[in-house]
């Protein structure tokens, strides 16, 4: 967190990375892998977007090699931009995941805002599909990414959006996603 704050000061920008370590940590735990890794990626992925937009993932190499940090997470980290900002495929199961949550962590924080609720501990995965067919909706969505991702890793949308959700209710008022659940 300290080196990702070395370089990020958007609150926004930090809600992200807190929520996409948590899906990490989620997918990894599911897995039986190692969730600190998972979760390291995860929350640094984004690190040199603030400041560098226009050579986001070309900037990470830079900034977490100077850190001193294995290749193969500069790898992790690198892979999630394939094909938009970087030419790194995914090919490692934490890397497809990776690729597969970053830009659905924002739709399912969007669809969330849209509750009255305003929390991801009540959503469903069934309202954040409904939000998926409006184009409009979270237009900076990209959608395709996260089809590709879940391609990937052999899993249907309803699943990651449903294991999304979950990870992201762990750090829910971290987020600013705890609201007020609606009573059952």
């Amino acid at each position: 967190m300290e080196l990702f704050l070395q370089h990020n000061s958007s609150e926004s920008l930090r809600g992200h990375a807190l929520s996409v370590e948590a899906v990490m940590r989620h997918y990894a735990r599911l897995f039986g892998d190692d969730e600190e890794k998972w979760g390291i990626i995860g929350l640094v992925h984004d690190i040199d977007y603030e400041r560098f937009p226009e050579q986001h993932c070309r900037k990470s190499v830079e900034i977490l090699t100077e850190a001193g940090w294995p290749p193969e997470y500069i790898h992790a980290v690198v892979s999630h931009g394939w094909g938009i900002c970087s030419e790194v495929e995914p090919t490692e199961r934490m890397e497809k995941v990776l690729y597969a949550v970053d830009e659905l962590t924002g739709l399912v924080k969007a669809s969330a805002l849209m509750r009255p609720s305003r929390s991801v501990l009540d959503i469903e995965a069934s309202s954040v599909k409904k939000k998926w067919k409006d184009a409009r909706f979270a237009a900076g969505v990209n959608r395709s990414v996260i089809e590709k991702g879940a391609a990937m890793m052999g899993v249907e949308i309803g699943e990651l959006i449903t294991q999304t959700i979950a990870g992201m209710r762990t750090v829910a008022a971290e987020i600013g996603l705890a609201g007020a659940p609606a009573q059952a």
